[in-house]
């Protein structure tokens, strides 16, 4: 797959394309099935590149950062995601003010038609654009029936809930990961490189791998999980069998910092600090708390083993 970091680093000879505009932040369901009617559209109009636009950073985090939502998944995740779905290209906007200030014509004239060249645009029904989001699909259509592109709107995907990156962030606020991993069609992960803690997990018996939660990077609530651990540069991608605390543990005075704390059921033999790995989650088993002793923190973290077992199998 290829990848241009602006709109000028696409290749003058790239010839006609289908282009799918969006943030496509954690790449969820409604997302994929965007991006798989774009591959059929190609098929359809007889075109071989489909090329998706995305913008990074956010464009809220630009505009009106106080407001800017926890991201779900990085650029580089995002572009990885994107390749998976059955993109051919991306072209990653760099967003700024002064291309917020890009009425929808300018857009449509810079990119689709002077650098992607698009035969067909596919857009999620609720697509906005240009300066003070003035561009919608209607405006999209008017414009390729002058500029010879096709236009199509995919009507939002979902149940009585449609599938969106605010109802992913929604449901890992509440920690529930398993509505989380229904809509993104995959278990939600967080990744990053294993650093050493206070080591008072590996003091009580139950060693931990300490990821720091990344600020403004979406995370679950505060809480326990049953989840996997993978480090990311075992080549074989074994997963292991994990108990995931999230949270800054609120027993231990001190810890000001949200941390994701892995422990490998069974192992306290893994040597993972400085080492990059992924933290899947598969379901809560409870919310934090504040214990009044060690004692009933090794009760709990006793029972949130054994339910960790029970929820991952054998």
């Amino acid at each position: 797959m290829r990848v241009w970091r602006t709109f000028e680093d696409v290749p003058a000879d790239l010839g006609r394309s289908v282009v799918t505009i969006g943030n496509f932040d954690g790449m969820h369901l409604g997302h994929q099935h965007v991006v798989r009617r774009a591959r059929e559209v190609a098929r359809e109009v007889g075109v071989d590149t489909v090329v998706a636009v995305t913008f990074d950073p956010h464009p809220i985090a630009v505009l009106r950062p106080e407001h800017a939502p926890p991201t779900l998944t990085t650029i580089d995740e995002r572009l990885r995601l994107l390749g998976e779905a059955g993109v051919d290209a991306v072209l990653v906007i760099p967003f700024s003010r002064e291309i917020a200030a890009w009425s929808p014509q300018e857009f449509i004239d810079r990119i689709l038609v002077g650098s992607l060249h698009a035969r067909a645009v596919v857009v999620g029904a609720n697509f906005r654009f240009g300066n003070r989001a003035a561009g919608d699909r209607q405006t999209l259509r008017e414009a390729g029936a002058e500029q010879d592109f096709l236009v199509e709107a995919v009507e939002l995907d979902g149940g009585p809930q449609v599938w969106s990156s605010t109802y992913v962030r929604t449901c890992l606020a509440a920690g529930d990961v398993a509505g989380a991993a229904e809509a993104l069609g995959r278990p939600f992960v967080t990744r990053g490189v294993v650093v050493e803690g206070d080591k008072r997990g590996r003091e009580l018996g139950f060693p931990t791998a300490n990821v720091p939660v990344v600020p403004g990077a979406a995370a679950p609530a505060d809480g326990v999980y049953a989840g996997w651990l993978r480090r990311l540069d075992d080549a074989g991608g074994t997963q292991h069998p994990t108990a995931i605390s999230v949270g800054t543990n609120p027993t231990f005075d001190g810890q000001r910092d949200r941390r994701v704390e892995a422990y490998v059921l069974d192992r306290t033999d893994l040597d993972l600090y400085g080492v990059e790995v992924e933290v899947e989650f598969v379901e809560r088993i409870r919310g934090m708390v504040r214990f009044d002793g060690i004692d009933a923190l090794l009760v709990a973290i006793a029972d949130d083993v054994e339910r960790t077992r029970g929820i991952l199998g054998p």
